[in-house]
């Protein structure tokens, strides 16, 4: 299926937990972390596990995911025991520390899945990688890295501008500064390199669905699979700029045609323009994703 919006919703609120289903994302993130206060974690944990059984594998039509507290802190442990039971699909990690901190968390699911019914392997993992300035330096090492459950990876600019003292993070033309720029580019170029998913951050202004639009067209342009979201507002717009159109699919299947029908070439001439080997491995990857 299709994994182009990422919708947070809080796992605390079973009001937004009722309304998420009906909203078109492609996945569904049950957040335990920022959205809940501590008081409330425990009620996050039941409601969340209430709504994964709720939402089976067998019978949803988008992704259930759990974001859980950081794995430095105390409360990951917990809020994993509570909601495996609902076989979530994967697990957002926030504030990652890098590709050994995860091994932890690969660990508890090997213990957790054959308990509950799951097959071994089957929990996905997407970590937030850029949440500190040292998790931000060593994205690049996700590409290479022994994490057979790695479904994805994404980027948060909010922690991290408040870790380095940032007071913006876009320029006067609304374009991301040096800093999260280079980020962004590495999850990107780390995502690719490993062959999972490279999921674009969320658009903080949920209100300002015309300068999402904007920002989803681009980052899909720039090769992201995805887009987190905030806001049932945003999922149709972001669904709709990941979303290949018509004379995209048409050009595509032109590429492949043209080079299935001259097997031995390495270039040719398509509609008045040279196309080559990297025209049609991008031609394929569009194709795929359709599939």
């Amino acid at each position: 299926m299709a994994m182009r919006s990422w919708l947070f919703v809080p796992g605390d609120s079973q009001a937004k937990l009722d309304k998420a289903p009906g909203c078109g994302a492609d996945v569904v993130i049950v957040d335990l972390e920022d959205a809940v206060a501590l008081p409330a974690k425990q009620t996050a944990r039941m409601l969340a596990e209430a709504f994964l059984g709720r939402h089976a594998q067998s019978g949803g039509d988008f992704d259930r995911w759990v974001r859980i507290n950081p794995l430095d802190g105390p409360l990951w442990r917990e809020d994993l025991a509570a909601v495996m039971p609902g076989r979530p699909d994967g697990i957002m990690v926030p504030k990652a520390a890098g590709p050994e901190q995860l091994q932890a968390l690969a660990g508890e699911l090997q213990v957790q899945e054959p308990r509950n019914g799951i097959a071994v392997g089957a929990t996905r993992i997407l970590p937030l990688v850029s949440e500190t300035p040292a998790a931000a330096l060593g994205i690049a090492s996700y590409a290479a890295a022994a994490l057979p459950r790695l479904g994805g990876l994404t980027w948060g600019a909010e922690d991290l501008s408040a870790a380095i003292g940032a007071s913006r993070k876009r320029d006067e033309r609304g374009l991301w500064t040096d800093t999260f720029r280079y980020v962004r580019a590495q999850v990107l170029l780390a995502a690719h390199a490993r062959g999972v998913l490279a999921i674009d951050t969320l658009h903080a202004e949920f209100r300002d669905l015309e300068g999402l639009r904007r920002i989803a067209a681009n980052s899909y342009a720039d090769g992201f699979s995805g887009m987190l979201a905030i806001h049932p507002s945003q999922v149709p717009v972001i669904n709709e700029a990941f979303t290949p159109g018509e004379d995209e699919i048409a050009q595509a299947h032109a590429i492949v045609n043209a080079f299935s029908a001259n097997p031995a070439a390495g270039a040719l001439q398509l509609d008045g323009r040279m196309i080559d080997q990297p025209h049609l491995e991008q031609a394929r990857r569009l194709l795929e994703r359709l599939r």
